[in-house]
């Protein structure tokens, strides 16, 4: 597994915001002061210094707020206007590909990272699709580089699964196994299986991507990341967890709130969303922007996604706000885009909030995030600034990378 460090090759100067209302989310809003030196949050609060030689921005009475973090996108692999050519997200020739990495599809000039800065997003995971049973491994990256390896928060950070129609509808008509339900589960516990007698082996030359890439999940290194929409593929989802063993995370969780209690008191967590699309298949008949406040009221720890590019990436704060509308609270609806897609990322003790010692991601937006009226005004990331809103072009202005 592979974390990397800040980049210490671009700017990071010592920065103070002053004057800004701030909204650190593991902490009670306050007006005053955020400092970042080095890419790392110094000091904050209602009377925090502004030291000597540090940058001074005045916020003006704006809200300052960690970026944002989407835990599901197809972001760099499933490229904005490129077609076929741009779309490497299913490697769909075999029904386990758990050895593929989305790391080594990522195309960091996609558009869409500019569009992420847009939307005050500054951390995503890319997955692999939902193609195959097993897809390969995620990896959790920042919105703005030249090339991957700065860019890198977190590789794997989990390993994608696909239960429902998806897979029954890819080697359905391939005409091979899986074509049904019970098939998809075959093919994920002999896969399992595979791995546990891997992982037992004496021999340790004999290496294997896919069966090591498993045997991560069972050593609970990283995270499974199921795929699953309707309820009876969710409980399916569950079945399989307790039988090997690993940590679950369930992506995308449409009927979810039929089975909330069972995952409150697993403590699984829940990635809703994409919460824009219509309802265009049969596993999204239950689709609906209220199903998040209903997962958050029963206990269930939620993080809202885009899916990206199903849904603009920069749309993700505006899935909460009207997930608001539907009755999550707005508190849950912040922590949802920030402090808890950070934690099923492994990567709540670097960002997902405004705390001294973490990563200076960190957004200053024109007023309420939440009010679909405002926009992000300037992002920084690791301390250095990547966007900046230009008021007279009325267009966004991306730093170079590099």
């Amino acid at each position: 597994m592979t974390t990397s460090p800040l980049g210490k090759s671009a700017s990071r100067p010592l920065t103070a915001v002053v004057n800004a209302h701030v909204v650190p989310i593991d902490g009670d809003p306050f007006d005053g002061t955020v400092v970042f030196d080095d890419g790392t949050i110094t000091a904050l609060g209602a009377d925090a210094e502004v030291p000597e030689g540090a940058a001074v921005i005045d916020a003006d009475g704006r809200w300052l707020l960690p970026g944002f973090v989407d835990a599901h996108v197809h972001l760099g692999t499933h490229e904005e206007g490129e077609g076929s050519a741009g779309d490497d997200t299913n490697e769909m020739t075999d029904p386990n590909t758990a050895g593929v990495r989305a790391l080594d599809a990522i195309n960091p000039y996609d558009p869409g990272f500019d569009d992420a800065l847009a939307g005050g997003v500054t951390t995503v995971n890319v997955n692999p699709g939902s193609g195959n049973p097993i897809g390969g491994l995620a990896v959790a990256i920042h919105t703005h580089g030249r090339y991957i390896e700065e860019m890198l928060l977190r590789s794997p950070s989990g390993l994608k699964s696909a239960l429902g129609e998806n897979p029954k509808r890819v080697y359905g008509d391939k005409k091979q196994t899986p074509s049904t339900r019970l098939g998809t589960a075959m093919v994920i516990r002999k896969a399992f299986m595979e791995a546990q007698n891997y992982m037992g082996k004496a021999d340790e030359n004999a290496r294997d991507p896919k069966l090591e890439a498993l045997a991560m999940v069972l050593r609970r290194e990283i995270p499974w990341r199921q795929h699953a929409h309707r309820a009876d593929d969710i409980a399916t989802a569950i079945r399989l967890a307790d039988e090997f063993g690993y940590d679950l995370v369930l992506d995308h969780g449409t009927e979810a709130h039929l089975l909330a209690d069972v995952l409150a008191e697993r403590g699984t967590p829940v990635l809703i969303g994409p919460l824009f699309t219509t309802k265009s298949k049969v596993e999204l008949r239950g689709r609906s922007i209220a199903n998040p406040g209903k997962l958050a009221a029963a206990g269930v720890e939620i993080s809202i996604i885009t899916d990206h590019p199903v849904i603009p990436i920069n749309f993700l704060v505006h899935q909460a706000t009207f997930a608001i509308k539907e009755g999550l609270d707005r508190e849950t609806a912040l922590r949802s885009i920030t402090i808890n897609p950070a934690k099923v990322l492994g990567l709540d003790g670097r960002l997902g909030s405004l705390t001294v010692g973490k990563d200076a991601d960190v957004v200053l937006w024109s007023g309420d995030p939440l009010d679909v009226m405002q926009r992000a005004l300037q992002v920084w990331i690791g301390g250095r600034e990547v966007y900046r809103y230009d008021s007279a072009t009325r267009s966004g202005v991306v730093t170079a990378r590099g």
